[in-house]
């Protein structure tokens, strides 16, 4: 009887043959996608929440940032907030805090939700307000300067 050699001990020899092994990598990789895509529609469920709540997070300490152009936000703008234009966003990303909630505010629901997908797309941790900016102002809650009539 030849001797054994321990250090070729195959425990399924199956899984010795390539074609076996594709098979589960790709089914690996099959299982990882569709976690990621459960992940994604949990993701833009969350990513957007109402005036009200906004103003909740703003007043826990959450950073509201304007995405409005400049015309918009000198107007009027909540107190406290950080302006960024939309179209200067992406390249000034680096300027945001990563510990902290960012909701991203603007003159309609569109715009904000782009915002918040640029910050989501940097690794931030970004929320979009459903409504835009003139519900913050008819719902009472404080804003500096006045909406135009």
């Amino acid at each position: 009887m030849p001797p054994r050699n321990r250090g070729s001990v195959v425990l399924f020899p199956i899984l010795r043959k390539p074609a076996m092994q594709l098979a589960i990598v790709i089914f690996i990789g099959f299982i990882i996608y569709l976690i990621a895509l459960a992940g994604k529609d949990v993701k833009s469920q969350a990513r957007q929440v109402s005036v009200d709540q906004a103003y909740q997070l703003y007043q826990s300490g959450d950073l509201v940032l304007d995405v409005r152009t400049q015309v918009e936000r000198d107007a009027y703008h909540a107190p406290n907030t950080t302006w960024i234009p939309l179209d200067q966003l992406a390249g000034r990303v680096n300027e945001l805090p990563r510990d902290r909630l960012i909701i991203v505010v603007c003159s309609s629901p569109a715009c904000s939700q782009q915002g918040r997908d640029i910050l989501l797309s940097a690794g931030l941790n970004a929320t979009s307000m459903q409504d835009g900016f003139d519900i913050w102002y008819t719902r009472g809650y404080p804003i500096e300067g006045a909406p135009p009539q």
